[in-house]
């Protein structure tokens, strides 16, 4: 049965404020503590809109407050009109040209490989320029952001997003998620410098596929994109283990006889580059093209096309390490 629909003129729009901090927080004590009201204030928020909406919305469990399904189709939506509100009735004024009174706050999605390589440079970028600008980073853990975005969960994406082009450009709302290129590199075959294999030129294949390999795999997947690569040319490699970190590999590899695969401009932020050794690939990887993504609500606000630009900025200074280290 479809829920009852509800009266939005007799609706408290302050409960949707509730809605969207509950959804963020999924706990009513920290969602209490950001609202700055009392927890039995945010159990009664939730308790009227269940009331005006005629449904359940959150469950809850032993460890917070679980959305329900149609409470995530709500989310995206409410989220967006409450960010149009608070642009509209509390503009925070913002010069590019000196954010130093900026005092504005950003979320960026970054894996950790991602977030190794842009961290150090933004801090240093924003100590040296005095900068009162506040970064959050959550860790981005999927080829596609764009719920994060459309949540409000993150203001900018930034990693490897092969597929999201082309999803953009075949969806109708193809201008609803922004994508920008920050830099490119490429995958290489890495080694401890006293590894068998390093005091030779050039990596064969069959010398590749002999040795004892460490998979890395974001997501667990007993498969990958090296996996994919040699089974089209008939070969397979030994993988021995699988991690979820490009800081664990190196520091594996660093110390033991497997090899592994990490992207070149990575390498420099292993902080064990002086013991490694990198070799061309005996086979062909796509290209990591690394990018910015971010919704179409932010494009008008100068405050986030200067944090576009200052990605664009510490990713010139990234390109331009990792082509010196190569």
């Amino acid at each position: 049965m479809n829920p009852r629909p509800i009266n939005f003129r007799t609706l408290d729009l302050n409960l949707l404020r509730v809605f969207d901090v509950v959804m963020e927080e999924r706990n009513v004590t920290r969602a209490a503590a950001r609202l700055a009201i009392t927890q039995p204030a945010v159990s009664n928020a939730l308790r009227r809109l269940r009331e005006a909406m005629n449904e359940e919305l959150f469950i809850p469990t032993s460890s917070g407050m679980l959305p329900t399904a149609h409470a995530e189709e709500l989310w995206p939506t409410v989220r967006a009109a409450l960010g149009h509100l608070q642009q509209v009735f509390e503009p925070q004024p913002f010069d590019p040209r000196d954010p130093r009174e900026a005092g504005r706050s950003f979320t960026l999605a970054l894996a950790d490989a991602t977030a190794a390589l842009f961290v150090p440079v933004l801090v240093k970028r924003f100590q040296q320029e005095q900068t009162r600008v506040s970064l959050r980073i959550v860790p981005l853990t999927t080829r596609d952001p764009r719920e994060l975005l459309e949540q409000g969960r993150a203001d900018v994406a930034v990693g490897f997003f092969p597929d999201l082009a082309v999803a953009l450009a075949a969806e109708d709302d193809a201008g609803v998620i922004r994508l920008a290129p920050l830099y490119s590199s490429e995958y290489i075959c890495v080694m401890r410098r006293d590894h068998p294999l390093a005091g030779t030129a050039a990596l064969t294949l069959e010398a590749y596929c002999e040795a004892e390999h460490l998979r890395v795999s974001f997501a667990g997947r007993s498969r990958g994109f090296v996996d994919d690569a040699l089974s089209s040319l008939g070969r397979r490699r030994k993988v021995m283990i699988t991690v979820n970190s490009y800081f664990t590999a190196g520091l594996t590899v660093h110390q033991s006889d497997l090899l592994t695969v990490l992207p070149r401009s990575f390498v420099p932020a292993t902080g064990f580059m002086p013991q490694l050794v990198t070799r061309v690939l005996p086979f062909a990887l796509p290209q990591i093209e690394v990018s910015q993504a971010w919704h179409a609500r932010h494009q008008r606000d100068p405050a986030h096309r200067w944090l576009h630009e200052s990605l664009m900025s510490a990713a010139a200074e990234i390109a331009g390490v990792a082509a010196q280290d190569s």
